[in-house]
């Protein structure tokens, strides 16, 4: 697991290292209580609000579909185990602060198979995941 935080400008008032650390734990929680089947870490990360989508080519129409999912949809996946199906070698878990202002913030995570953006906020103190588009990593 690799932690960067990306060079960007940030004025005084908006840099702490312990946002950094809370947004840092929010992704983590995601990633990783994923790959554990912990609906528990997924259910932390979450902004009840989330919105995740993947757009994806649909070769039966030639066109774009995009697709959704909700928190208790991910956090029931979560659940159920989809993510315990990597193995633990396999398990990426890379995450990156892109960017950081004030009481949002933007993620990339790194994962097997998909790499997740992600845009959080500040919410009642706790950084939470409101946003993810995410993409499959083309099969080799």
């Amino acid at each position: 697991m690799t932690l960067t935080l990306c060079g960007f400008a940030q004025s005084p008032a908006t840099t702490s290292a312990a946002d950094d650390e809370a947004i840092k734990a929010a992704a983590l929680n995601y990633v990783e209580g994923w790959y554990e089947g912990s609906a528990e870490r997924m259910t932390k990360a979450l902004h009840p609000d989330l919105a995740k989508r993947i757009a994806r080519d649909n070769k039966e129409t030639g066109k774009t579909d995009v697709r959704h999912m909700t928190a208790a949809q991910l956090i029931e996946a979560t659940g159920k185990g989809s993510g315990k199906n990597t193995p633990k070698d396999k398990q990426v878990k890379d995450v990156k602060i892109l960017d950081r202002f004030e009481n949002m913030a933007v993620v990339r995570a790194d994962m097997a198979g998909w790499v997740d953006y992600m845009q959080l906020a500040k919410v009642d103190g706790e950084w939470k995941i409101i946003n993810v588009l995410w993409q499959m990593r083309p099969r080799q």
